[in-house]
C-alpha cells in the first residue's frame, strides 16, 4: 500500500514514515504544505494520504482543505486519514459522514501505537472509515436527557463503539472474545433499538450509526 504524508514538522513526518515502513507500508512521499500535498498526490497516486489538519501558512484548516481537494479530484481512489492534535467529536463525525469511504480521523497521540496506526492506514486505504476510539467513546458515552441509546445494554454499547470505529464483525468478536454469531445478534439488537436498518456494507453501517449519534 502506497502512502504519502503531510505535516509541517519534519521530525513528526519522519517518525510516521519510520513507523509505517516498519509495518511494511510504502511511504512514497512527504509534504509540508497543502499545495505540496496536492502536487505529491497527483505525481505519486498513493492509496492513502495521511494529513495533519493544521499546516502553513495559517495553521488552521489547510490540511482539511487539502483533503477536500484530494477527494474532489481523486474521489475514493485516494483514501484520506486526517490527524488532529486535539479531540473534536463534532469534526470527527463530519469527516466520517461527508464521503462514501476511505476516510479517517485520528488524534496524533494514536500515531505512537504502531499497530493501531498502521491498521488505521490500511483500513482507510481499503475504503473503510476510521474514527479515533477516544472520539467514539465520547459520542457513545455522552449523557442525554432521554433517547434510544438509553435502551442499549452495556455489551451493546461496546459493540456500537467498535462498529463506529469501523471494525468488522470478526474484529469485534476478536476484541470482545465472543463468537461472530454473537456479535451479529448484538448488532441486530442495536439497530432495532435505534430504529436503523442494518446494511450489508460495513462502511454504510458505520455511517448510519454516526449519523444517528450526530443528530441525537
Amino acid at each position: 500500500m502506497r502512502v504519502v504524508l503531510a505535516d509541517d514538522s519534519v521530525l513528526f513526518r519522519e517518525g510516521m514514515a519510520r513507523l509505517l515502513r516498519e509495518a511494511d507500508l510504502q511511504v512514497v512521499g512527504q509534504a509540508a504544505t497543502g499545495d505540496e500535498l496536492l502536487d505529491l498526490v497527483r505525481l505519486q497516486k498513493p492509496d492513502v494520504a495521511v494529513v495533519d489538519i493544521r499546516m502553513p501558512p495559517t495553521h488552521t484548516d489547510e490540511g482539511l482543505r487539502a483533503a477536500e481537494a484530494i477527494r474532489a479530484e481523486h474521489g475514493q481512489a485516494v483514501g484520506v486519514l486526517i490527524l488532529s492534535q486535539y479531540l473534536d467529536a463534532g469534526f470527527a463525525v463530519r469527516v466520517a459522514t461527508e464521503g462514501e469511504g476511505g476516510l479517517g480521523y485520528l488524534l496524533k497521540d494514536r500515531v505512537s501505537d504502531l499497530e493501531d496506526f498502521a491498521e488505521a492506514v490500511r483500513r482507510v486505504g481499503r475504503g473503510g472509515v476510521v474514527i479515533d476510539p477516544s472520539v467514539v467513546a465520547q459520542l457513545v458515552g455522552r449523557r442525554r436527557v432521554k433517547g434510544p441509546l438509553d435502551e442499549l445494554s452495556d455489551r451493546e454499547r461496546e459493540v456500537l463503539a467498535l462498529m463506529a470505529e469501523g471494525r468488522s464483525n470478526l474484529a469485534i468478536a476478536d476484541r470482545l472474545f465472543v463468537t461472530e454469531k454473537t456479535v451479529e445478534a448484538h448488532i441486530a439488537s442495536v439497530f432495532s433499538k435505534l430504529g436503523l436498518l442494518p446494511a450489508t456494507d460495513d462502511h454504510r453501517r458505520v455511517l448510519a450509526v454516526l449519523t444517528y449519534l450526530r443528530a441525537s
